[in-house]
């Protein structure tokens, strides 16, 4: 009779190796992208896991777009993305909350065109090859420097290419240009210049920013979780804004988030300058979480739907933003 005890034992034994496994599987799938920020440094350290209590499983993705599939299906609960892709998700009423405005990009993002193509002024880019992540934040950019300088998709040939392609495309001299973020931005601009850039364009009326959003369904399960992960976030931008003298291209913080990104790392310290990391007061402001970014998205939803981009502009985007994550 002592087979039946064993294999109870054995049956035992491997249901508690299957919860002790479970325990340790990824609880929690985050989505980030390439651009270049202080949070990149938290993420390298493994303080998210620490602080959150959560086995995170980091997806990275080439676009917002991208980060935006993978929440709607279900794949993803917290994920980085821009303006654009936000208020275009918004728009089609996919279950998300925005809980942290990650960067308000200036010269983070930038047109640049390749050397010896022609291109000196806005109106040389007639009949010219941009190319650009559809539906991004770049691509928000390019189309509002385009409707500025007065000109249209019918005139300049843009062309729908993840950053990576652009790299590539550049090294083969399929495009002449390209309006992208980093890594790929710090490659083109080895042999290009730069025609403008998403601070100027957004002081000519078409600002772009970087959020971190969330499933509602998560969120509403999950504050704490939540307001973890924005805490770390803003530890971290509180560091660098201490700092930042000291991220230097040979320095820890840079050197880590060279290595999750791809950037190189003597691109860096320019790219972080390049963005506005907003702390904690700023973020509960009327200007971000509390009025303004709402105002943003319906803003840049409008803007898209002018360009063919979305179909439906909705009345109000307050639900889509919380600044309840931020603690007070």
């Amino acid at each position: 009779m002592a087979k039946p005890v064993v294999l109870s034992q054995f049956a035992t034994l491997f249901a508690s190796l299957a919860v002790a496994f479970a325990a340790h599987a990824a609880d929690l799938t985050v989505g980030y992208q390439t651009g270049i920020d202080p949070s990149k440094v938290p993420q390298a350290d493994g303080l998210y896991e620490k602080t959150t209590g959560q086995a995170i499983d980091w997806r990275r993705f080439n676009s917002g777009p991208e980060v935006v599939a993978a929440i709607a299906s279900g794949d993803v609960q917290i994920g980085n993305l821009g303006s654009s892709p936000l208020a275009a998700a918004a728009s089609r009423n996919v279950p998300i909350v925005t809980f942290l405005v990650a960067a308000q990009i200036n010269a983070a993002e930038a047109l640049v065109v390749r050397n010896g193509s022609g291109i000196d002024k806005p109106q040389d880019l007639i009949g010219k090859t941009i190319a650009t992540p559809f539906v991004s934040t770049s691509h928000y950019s390019l189309l509002g420097a385009l409707k500025h300088w007065g000109l249209s998709t019918s005139q300049v040939k843009v062309v729908n290419l993840q950053p990576a392609q652009i790299a590539a495309a550049w090294k083969r001299g399929d495009i002449d240009g390209a309006f992208v973020w980093s890594p790929a931005l710090g490659e083109i601009r080895k042999n290009g210049k730069t025609l403008t850039d998403a601070a100027q364009v957004g002081q000519w009326g078409a600002p772009t920013f970087e959020v971190w959003v969330a499933r509602k369904d998560y969120a509403e399960k999950h504050p704490e979780v939540i307001a973890q992960f924005a805490k770390v976030t803003l530890d971290a931008f509180a560091d660098y804004a201490a700092n930042k003298a000291t991220w230097t291209a040979e320095s820890v913080p840079v050197q880590k988030i060279a290595k999750l990104t791809g950037a190189n790392a003597a691109d860096i310290p320019e790219l972080l300058a390049g963005s506005t990391f907003p702390d904690a007061q700023a973020q509960k402001s009327s200007a971000l979480l509390d009025g303004g970014t709402a105002k943003a998205i319906g803003e840049t939803a409008r803007f898209l739907k002018e360009q063919g981009k979305v179909e439906t502009v909705l009345p109000d985007y307050g639900p889509y933003v919380s600044a309840k994550f931020i603690a007070h």
